[in-house]
């Protein structure tokens, strides 16, 4: 019948990863516990770690390379930096800023990924360092109407 619909070909891992090559990217294994799982990719001093799920692949956050780490955006309030896992803090620049997002824009497409629209618009932070206001999400909470007991 000429009806029939062929099926779409699901690409594997492996596949989307030497289709990363084909794209410029550097390809390792993942160091630490994700490592064979996993595969650390790198371009222009930016990497991730990409690893494999059930409907495709998933990408670690991307970051910076700094010593062999990659470096996380925070957003301090007043700036971006980048902090390592070993807890060093850098403080990020255009030229960071601006490789970090085309470089995460290239691996979505490599991967055949869909890219989002917020995402799109600019590089993103998870972490955000916005008030300076200690143990604010500590409990116990006191109220502004609560009265130390003075004897």
């Amino acid at each position: 019948m000429f009806f029939r619909r062929e099926k779409p070909h699901v690409f594997t891992f492996d596949e989307r990863i030497s289709g990363l090559k084909q794209a410029g990217f550097e390809i390792r294994p993942a160091p630490g516990p994700a490592q064979g799982k996993a595969a650390l990719v790198t371009r222009g001093g930016c990497a991730a770690i990409v690893t494999p799920k059930d409907d495709g692949v998933a990408i670690g956050k991307a970051g910076v390379l700094v010593d062999d780490e990659i470096a996380m955006l925070v957003h301090g309030g007043y700036q971006m930096f980048l902090r390592t896992p070993s807890g060093r803090d850098l403080p990020a620049q255009a030229s960071h800023l601006k490789a970090l997002h085309a470089f995460d824009e290239d691996l979505r497409e490599g991967l055949g990924l869909t890219s989002l629209y917020n995402l799109s618009l600019g590089t993103i932070c998870d972490d955000h360092l916005y008030d300076r206001v200690e143990d604010r999400d500590a409990p116990p909470h006191p109220h502004p109407w609560d009265k130390a007991a003075t004897h």
